[in-house]
């Protein structure tokens, strides 16, 4: 496949710019009439309403991330990439952007590396290892900046809160791990889009650094479920199921659905705190993501009006 290639000019290299963070990304990209070239990686499936509607300088291909020889073409004229699709892909982006001498990678990872879990963190803890030994090759000549948002939501594509919002309309008596107590700090990917924007336009500030992108401030999970049950203005029954209990009950689960339903893994982590501190993102890009009672309200207003739809 033929790339428009222009060494005079910078371009900017986008995967994932059609999923759920990256659409709000574009939006900003919209917002602020941004004037450079961009290439946007994307699937025959995908829908590309928005980008063909952009009025931006776009540069739509269709390929697959898993092929080195592919990545290789799509750098070749780019001076930054912003890497969004998947955390798994990051180290070949970041092999061939070293490759290519790309200016600037910026990576879209995940605080899940911080999970006491073994499952949740330790493939995201090799990937990040392996890109800090990609940055400590005498030939990186690339910008490496890492982005890692917590629970991500903000409309009914996320499949964190909109989970959440069913369970509360659909159930009077909610099940909740130890008490609902564990801390969670959910961002809105609408203040994602704005932070991968500022980032992208402050490379003084941010290049070579990690930021946490998280919520506004830590909440307790019994606390989302109220807000919820609130905006939807029903009334629900929470009831305290120990983490050893739901824990077990996950395993006969997996174990009735030959592992075709494995849900160990989640419910452990609803019983540890998952709360991070963005005050680096707030210090070096004046990162102010919004509240999570303002959040939830959009979410729960679009769940109202697609229920309003069906009927």
């Amino acid at each position: 496949m033929k790339v428009n290639s222009n060494r005079g000019v910078k371009m900017l290299l986008v995967t994932g710019i059609t999923g759920h963070t990256g659409r709000y990304f574009l939006q900003e990209l919209i917002n602020n009439k941004y004037e450079g070239s961009i290439r946007c990686i994307v699937r025959e499936t995908s829908n590309t309403s928005l980008l063909d509607n952009s009025g931006l300088n776009i540069e739509k291909v269709v390929g697959d991330l898993n092929d080195s020889d592919f990545i290789d073409r799509m750098m070749d004229g780019v001076d930054t990439v912003m890497h969004i699709y998947n955390i798994h892909h990051s180290p070949m982006i970041v092999q061939s952007a070293i490759k290519n001498k790309v200016n600037r990678t910026i990576l879209v990872h995940t605080t899940g590396i911080y999970s006491e879990f073994k499952y949740a963190s330790e493939g995201y803890k090799k990937i990040e290892q392996k890109i800090e030994e990609l940055k400590s090759d005498t030939k990186c000549l690339t910008s490496i900046t890492i982005l890692r948002p917590s629970m991500i939501y903000g409309d009914l594509c996320d499949s964190n809160m909109s989970k959440f919002i069913k369970m509360v309309d659909k159930l009077r008596i909610m099940p909740v791990i130890s008490g609902g107590n564990s801390l969670i700090q959910p961002v809105n990917a609408r203040d994602l889009g704005k932070a991968f924007f500022t980032v992208l336009m402050s490379p003084e500030e941010t290049n070579g650094k990690s930021y946490d992108l998280s919520g506004e401030r830590p909440i307790k999970m019994i606390d989302t479920f109220k807000l919820i049950s609130r905006e939807l203005n029903k009334k629900s029954v929470y009831v305290s199921i120990p983490l050893s209990l739901g824990v077990l009950m996950a395993r006969v689960l997996k174990t009735l659905t030959l592992s075709r339903i494995n849900l160990i893994e989640k419910v452990q982590r609803m019983g540890e705190d998952r709360s991070y501190s963005h005050d680096n993102a707030t210090s070096d890009f004046a990162y102010t993501p919004m509240s999570f009672e303002e959040g939830i309200k959009i979410e729960v207003r679009e769940y109202i009006q697609e229920f309003k739809l069906k009927k």
